[in-house]
């Protein structure tokens, strides 16, 4: 390592005479409207996940993304492994990707 550290206070001083701030802001205020795209991909998704997922699938990206509970709880919930929500979420996502790729 070359002993240099990153300082956030450093960070946030001056680049180009204009303070750093928050770039997600900014990305915001200053970016491209991509409203119309997120609402295609809104509308695809729901699709792809009744269409494509399995049913089991189904119901643990339900519970982990739109419920919020974690791997554990949907695991106790369903009686299985967190070993089995953890490949099953990873197939579910697979397959949403596969389908969602070309939404844009």
């Amino acid at each position: 390592m070359s002993g240099t550290r990153y300082n956030p206070e450093k960070a946030a001083v001056r680049r180009n005479n204009e303070f750093l701030g928050d770039m997600a802001a900014w990305d915001r205020a200053n970016g491209e409207d991509n409203s119309e795209q997120m609402e295609r991909l809104r509308r695809n998704l729901k699709k792809v996940r009744r269409a494509e997922l399995t049913p089991r699938q189904a119901e643990m990206v339900h519970l982990y993304y739109d419920l919020g509970m974690t791997m554990p709880q949907i695991a106790a919930q369903l009686g299985v492994t967190k070993s089995s929500v953890s490949r099953t979420l990873a197939r579910g996502r697979k397959r949403l990707k596969r389908y969602l790729q070309y939404s844009f």
